[in-house]
């Protein structure tokens, strides 16, 4: 284990902390709302730890607001997807930022079914963002004292070639955020960490170099969660401009009677209506997993069912968007809108 002389470390060392550091995060501490109107602060839990990339997304999200009455938003660290999702449904949080998609590695899947198992959850907004992977190490440490680099798969497969170019050891960590944490805190000289500038921020690290990932055209897209209303009905952020439709988005999911086949049908629903699909995805249909078909040559045959998402664009109350909607629920075996929202992009 590293000693704070900066001793070497393995990565075994690393991860044995990692794992060893006590889960869940104690409560976030009562809001002082004297200062704002009598107006508590919104209450954002992300998923991940201090120093994330979530955590970077949460406060852009939510940035400080120029009004005295609005205090700062709380950003609550939540270490596991599932802790977001039941931080809103408890009442712990009023909004959740999570992870939905990179524009590399594809969409984050844990979150998606977790939307689809949480239907008192919905999209209230999108956040897309370009990845910023800094490299890390402690602030007066010298460059030629680095042996290794230390970060999460994904950070590491996005600087794939800028790492070979430093003829350094490159190991694998859980968390990013939490190895940058650890060489701060145990001053541990010879390892840089491949992580966001908040971390550097937040733990006192100096940034070597940014945007140390091999492709400039590298986004995450993030969404912001609420509670629907008590009716079930999805809850929309306001619009910071009412006249442009383009930022408003629609989150829908539904499975098809007749399984895959039927996409088709659900397609020229929105294409008939002059409603643009900007995304297809699909999951595993967790209700209904396996689809026996009835064959005349072959008997029965066993098909994998799933649930299709598709984002939508326009507001789910566009007269186009609700026809198509009311028409898509009549040939699937269910539909659920996940989400009616303004997306806000960030591209530089």
């Amino acid at each position: 284990m590293a000693s704070k002389l900066g001793l070497e470390i393995t990565i075994a060392d690393l991860e044995r902390l990692f794992r060893q550091a006590p889960g869940g995060h104690p409560p976030p501490p009562a809001a002082d709302a004297g200062d704002h109107g009598g107006r508590p602060p919104v209450r954002v839990a992300y998923q991940g730890g201090r120093g994330s990339y979530c955590q970077e997304a949460a406060a852009k999200a939510f940035p400080p607001s120029s009004s005295w009455q609005q205090p700062p938003a709380l950003i609550i660290p939540c270490s596991e997807m599932e802790e977001a999702f039941a931080a809103l449904e408890d009442g712990a949080a009023d909004r959740a930022v999570v992870p939905a998609e990179n524009s590399v590695d594809g969409p984050v899947p844990r979150n998606l079914d977790l939307l689809l198992r949480h239907p008192r959850v919905c999209i209230v907004g999108e956040l897309v963002l370009p990845v910023n992977h800094c490299l890390l190490s402690l602030p007066h440490a010298p460059r030629s004292a680095l042996r290794r680099v230390v970060s999460h798969p994904q950070a590491i497969s996005h600087c794939r070639d800028r790492l070979r170019a430093l003829h350094l050891q490159v190991e694998e960590v859980a968390s990013a955020a939490d190895a940058a944490r650890f060489v701060a805190e145990n001053r541990i000289a010879d390892t840089a960490v491949i992580g966001s500038q908040i971390a550097a921020h937040e733990f006192g690290l100096r940034v070597l170099e940014n945007n140390f990932q091999d492709l400039a055209g590298n986004f995450n897209r993030f969404l912001q969660l609420g509670l629907a209303g008590s009716t079930g009905a999805v809850v929309s952020e306001p619009n910071l401009d009412d006249n442009d439709n383009n930022n408003h988005k629609t989150t829908v999911a539904f499975s098809l009677e007749r399984g895959v086949s039927d996409l088709f049908r659900a397609m020229w629903i929105f294409e008939s209506r002059g409603v643009r699909v900007a995304r297809v995805d699909h999951r595993p249909n967790r209700s209904k997993p396996v689809r026996v078909e009835e064959r005349e040559e072959a008997g029965e045959i066993a098909r994998f069912d799933y649930v299709f998402v598709l984002d939508l664009d326009g507001n789910a109350s566009d007269t186009n968007v609700e026809a198509a909607l009311a028409r898509l629920k009549e040939i699937a075996g269910f539909a659920r809108v996940l989400g009616s929202y303004t997306c806000t992009s960030s591209l530089a």
